[in-house]
């Protein structure tokens, strides 16, 4: 009994920490999966929706300082009893959900593994039992350290577990296991293979035979039945190949627009699920980047499942110069866990994702000039800054984060800007180089 309680100690302890941590590393990605199960279609208990992230944020860090409780020997009583709770909770939990079939994936390890109900309450029904070993042989368990060291260990696991909570709440999460994370490209994770598994439906066919109901099981073909019709229920037995993005749209009043903008070379995306829910302090920030990023060649959007009201409303407020589009909630939720935050995509490719804490630092490419200046002797080029003359000196003091726009000028007509220039100045230039700053 003694070696088996160190075992089950061990196994317990390691994957409370484990899954725990992951959860903690996305607590509001875990409050969105508790905000499902307080939803009137499964335990209806949607007056505790407003406080889901208060208890993501407790019950990972209760889970993670539970599991180090447990290795170190800290508080043996409490500890297991403590556990035991949890887990009775979370097995009914998962039974309901895969009974029921509510919650498709309970979230017990976040994005990081993904687990059908029915595993997930397997999980849950071996964990109780290695619990339950645990109370039986309570005595067992004893302190791995003296009282101190076991002492600052268990505080600075509460304290470490809080404060890591809080990090990621004020930033993104710190491992990004989702499908949009930095470096995945969104057209290859909504692609479906070819060779991809395909689904397996059960179909269950009733009929009225001879004034009694019969059914026939199939997997898709009509029965060959002497009777009557009634009705056909199916059945999933095996979902096949599920791409990881399924839902992603970027669409207009009218159309959908998720190929063109997929397409483009620079795209800033302002991601905010719900335009009354954003936080204000973050809205704020939003004007000097977005027109920054214009600036240096970005196409910028909004996506909100929000409806055209409020979208007018925080362009008018905030002076916003870029349109909002349609995209769902949960999808845009999935994509970056802040309200607002900011997606940057290179053709399809996630190449930096913020929280509206970290605006600040993100950087932005400035877009190259397509101008080519042809081969001619300088006094033939006139410079134009901010629509003064300049010099070519003035103008190679200039740095690019200066520069708001460029325009060439070389085809003439007569009667143009530039013979009405070379006539009050008696000069001859043949083009003009117009540049516009920043206006600080």
């Amino acid at each position: 009994m003694k070696y088996l309680v160190q075992l089950s100690r061990i196994f317990v302890g390691v994957l409370f920490i484990i899954s725990g941590f992951i959860k903690l590393n996305d607590p509001l990605g875990f409050s969105y999966k508790l905000q499902e199960y307080f939803g009137a279609d499964v335990l209806n208990l949607e007056f505790l929706i407003p406080y889901a992230l208060l208890f993501s944020v407790f019950v990972v860090v209760f889970e993670v300082v539970l599991g180090v409780f447990l290795l170190i020997g800290y508080l043996p009583k409490f500890t297991i009893y403590s556990l035991l709770a949890m887990i009775v909770f979370f097995t009914f939990l998962t039974f309901y959900s895969a009974y029921f079939d509510k919650v498709k994936d309970c979230g017990c390890f976040g994005d990081a593994l993904k687990l059908t109900p029915w595993e997930s309450f397997t999980k849950d029904v071996i964990l109780l039992v290695l619990i339950l070993v645990l109370v039986i042989g309570l005595k067992h368990i004893k302190p791995m350290f003296s009282k101190l060291p076991t002492s600052v260990i268990a505080l600075l696991s509460f304290i470490v577990s809080l404060w890591f909570g809080y990090h990621v709440l004020m930033h993104l999460p710190s491992i990004d296991f989702r499908a949009y994370a930095i470096g995945k490209n969104i057209q290859e994770q909504m692609i479906i293979p070819e060779d991809a598994a395909k689904p397996v439906l059960e179909y269950t066919w009733t009929f009225d035979v001879n004034g009694e109901k019969q059914e026939f099981v199939t997997n898709g073909s009509y029965p060959n039945v002497d009777g009557e019709y009634i009705g056909v229920e199916t059945k999933t037995i095996d979902e096949g190949y599920i791409p990881p993005i399924q839902d992603f749209s970027i669409e207009s009043e009218d159309e959908d627009l998720t190929t063109y903008f997929l397409e483009k070379e620079k795209l800033m995306i302002v991601a905010m699920y719900n335009i009354n829910s954003s936080e204000i302090e973050g809205v704020v920030k939003l004007k000097a980047l977005t027109d920054e990023a214009a600036s240096k060649g970005y196409t910028v959007i909004g996506l909100t499942s929000s409806g055209n009201d409020a979208k007018q409303e925080i362009k008018q407020n905030y002076k916003l110069d870029f349109d909002f589009y349609l995209c769902d909630e949960k999808v845009i939720k999935t994509i970056i866990r802040s309200n607002p935050g900011i997606v940057i995509l290179e053709k399809g490719t996630v190449v930096n994702k913020a929280h509206w804490n970290d605006i600040e630092d993100i950087e932005l490419i400035q877009e190259e000039s397509n101008i080519v200046v042809v081969d001619q002797p300088d006094n033939d080029i006139l410079y134009l800054i901010d629509g003064k003359l300049s010099t070519k000196e003035e103008l190679e003091s200039l740095s690019n984060d200066e520069i708001v726009k460029v325009s060439f000028l070389k085809e003439r007509n007569k009667g143009d800007v530039l013979d009405s220039i070379n006539e009050a100045n008696n000069t001859n230039y043949s083009s003009i180089v117009m540049f516009e700053l920043k206006n600080d």
